[in-house]
């Protein structure tokens, strides 16, 4: 795919306007860490929320969601969509709390929540192991999905057999064939992409990537819609694409495959629990994502409870309502208004490139069926339009990257350096060191990203990893008894009994093994840690009560502790919390069908579940409005009840 020099002026202009929005926000960011990681806490609702979706829009998404288009059909991305009710939770039970809350990070939360050296201990390795590990890990993975879109859209960049040594004081740390397309794109991705992103988030701090962040998200938001619509042109319409779908899925079971209806929003029921069958999600794998992962699994930009970027975003809300605003409409954007347009194209993909009837005369789509997105965009997209949609794909990229990198670096600033090595400097300090540990990270990210193999890969290895441990990170607003040693136990073994399962193998389906696995993982652990709860002391009675002062949780749970406060009004909000959760699900849901009927031409339950949508989003409205957005003023907690915030650093 030649790119023109118009291509290549639109992929230098969208990189130029985004280093500009980063030194624009220069000055403001560089004054404190508060500036730096959470923008002075006077972000509205609708920046930080557009924030997240940018965020979550990475350039692993539409790859990720056009291999499971190939395998499960529509009806997979179920993997995803039942996070909406761990995210729903996030909006209405904890969004205020995470604001009144006023730590920089969620890690910092430990110790407020937590005394005494288990609780320093839990912080100090939440910070390296969120932030350096696990983050590097999440860098890594994205930039694999980059460097797999790059080598399909460019192909090969330098003459090949060539070798590249990266060496540092005189020992070779890597070799690289050059002129494969993969190799090209990763050393594009190691040595251009992921360093100018780190300039401009260490200059820039939050600020910068927040304005970024919406900048990119309409740029690539706008031009999946475009692919998606150029897609179905090209292919002949939406009734030629279900024909055609028709086609492969006869071929298919000519050859003898057994195959489903890949449009179908749910699974095939009449396949039984386990069924291998193509294009369908089996009902055990189903039953699990909406039964046990949605609160049990910890994942970025879905933690039970909020946590990691998402609570980011709401530390830097104006206030309680825009905290609440923000990640609400985050999650109407990220599972109803966003999935279809990469849908369709994996559709398409599967029409064209599927080596069983595929339109398209290179039909292998599948040796890789995440690289069908990528295809599309190559062989039908017209070409005055390759340039923009590149700096779409970088976009997606750099929006994902951006907020990593200053995510990340806030756990190492605040929660290892400050905390552990260096309490007393000025706040300049803390932000030059911040910068330090942006570059750190630019690094690492970029040797992980060269060891992983597959976007699958990362994204399992982080969602088995964090399986059984939400139900912590939910209770422990709700219930007083939660302790240190609860979040410590519920961590330590979902890795043991993740690292023993992955060494044992299960009947099934890659789908099925997963359902397995993660019941087995959610049981073991969710047992562990409430036996180590109760087989532990609790926390001091004066640590719970400066938490309840602080964050005023519903006083069901905390009634002890709610009695040693007689001067604080409890909140009671748990019954409107609960409808509120149900009315945000059916809203989100009804509206992700609803655009889907309309999109296949089925226009009377396309109305009918829009217009459910639009009750429950009013009924959400009038709840809200009833009672109030914020349940408490800012000034209900009483600013004599909270403790000094440099106390949580010492």
């Amino acid at each position: 795919m030649p790119l023109t020099w118009i291509d290549w002026i639109v992929i230098a202009g969208y990189l130029l306007i985004n280093l500009t929005i980063g030194i624009y926000y220069r000055r403001r960011s560089g004054g404190n860490t508060e500036e730096f990681f959470v923008s002075g806490r006077n972000v509205s609702w609708w920046l930080a929320g557009t924030s997240m979706v940018a965020t979550t829009f990475a350039a692993d998404t539409p790859l990720f969601v056009s291999g499971v288009i190939a395998t499960q059909g529509i009806a997979g991305n179920w993997i995803w969509w039942s996070s909406c009710l761990s995210g729903m939770l996030t909006v209405f039970f904890f969004a205020r709390m995470w604001r009144r809350a006023e730590v920089l990070t969620d890690v910092e939360l430990t110790e407020l929540r937590y005394s005494g050296k288990p609780a320093a201990f839990l912080r100090g390795f939440k910070a390296a192991y969120l932030g350096l590990a696990m983050n590097c890990l999440i860098l890594g993975w994205v930039t694999n999905a980059m460097v797999s879109i790059i080598s399909v859209l460019l192909g090969p960049m330098m003459p090949e057999g060539k070798i590249v040594q990266l060496s540092l004081g005189g020992h070779q740390l890597a070799h690289y064939t050059l002129g494969t397309p993969e190799h090209s794109a990763l050393l594009i991705c190691i040595f251009v992409l992921i360093p100018f992103t780190g300039i401009y988030t260490s200059i820039g701090g939050l600020w910068g990537v927040l304005v970024t962040d919406l900048f990119q998200f309409i740029l690539k938001m706008g031009m999946v819609i475009v692919l998606a619509w150029v897609a179905v042109v090209k292919i002949g319409g939406m009734h030629a694409l279900k024909v055609q779908l028709q086609v492969v899925g006869d071929s298919m079971r000519a050859s003898g495959a057994q195959t489903s209806n890949p449009l179908a929003f749910l699974p095939d029921f009449s396949q039984g629990w386990t069924a291998g069958t193509l294009w369908t999600l089996p009902v055990l794998t189903f039953l699990m994502y909406l039964g046990v992962q949605w609160w049990s699994a910890w994942y970025p930009g879905a933690e039970p409870g909020g946590g990691g970027y998402v609570a980011q975003r709401m530390f830097c809300a104006r206030d309680e309502k825009n905290s609440l605003g923000a990640t609400l409409w985050f999650n109407i954007a990220h599972y109803a208004l966003r999935p279809w347009p990469w849908i369709i194209t994996g559709l398409v993909a599967l029409a064209m490139y599927s080596p069983h009837g595929g339109l398209h005369p290179s039909a292998t789509f599948g040796v890789n069926p995440q690289q069908g997105y990528v295809m599309v965009l190559r062989d039908y997209l017209p070409p005055a339009l390759r340039g923009v949609m590149i700096a779409a794909f970088l976009a997606a990229f750099m929006s994902t990257l951006g907020t990593q990198l200053n995510w990340g670096v806030s756990y190492l600033v605040n929660d290892l350096y400050r905390r552990f090595m260096a309490r007393d400097k000025s706040e300049k300090h803390y932000v030059a060191v911040g910068r330090l540990f942006t570059i750190v990270l630019v690094l690492i990210s970029g040797y992980v990203a060269g060891q992983l193999h597959s976007v699958g890969q990362g994204w399992q290895i982080v969602l088995q990893l964090g399986i059984g441990t939400g139900a912590v990170y939910i209770l422990r607003w709700y219930w007083w008894r939660i302790n240190a040693w609860s979040e410590i136990v519920a961590m330590i073994v979902a890795a043991i009994v993740t690292i023993v399962l992955s060494k044992m193998k299960f009947a099934g389906s890659e789908p099925v093994i997963f359902a397995k696995t993660a019941l087995i993982t959610a049981g073991c652990t969710t047992v562990a840690w409430i036996l180590a709860t109760f087989l532990t002391p609790p926390e001091p009675d004066e640590k719970l009560l400066q938490f309840y002062r602080r964050v005023h949780p519903t006083v069901h749970g905390w009634q002890r502790i709610a009695a040693m406060a007689p001067d604080m009004t409890p909140v009671h909000d748990v019954r409107s919390n609960a409808f509120n959760w149900l009315m945000g699900c059916l809203l989100v849901y009804c509206t992700l069908f609803g655009i889907g009927k309309l999109i296949f031409g089925e226009i009377g339950f396309g109305v009918l579940f829009l217009a459910v949508a639009a009750l429950a989003g009013y009924l959400i409205f009038w709840d809200l409005s009833r009672r109030g957005w914020q349940v408490l003023s800012g000034a209900a907690t009483g600013a004599a009840a909270q403790p000094n915030k440099s106390q949580l650093n010492k």
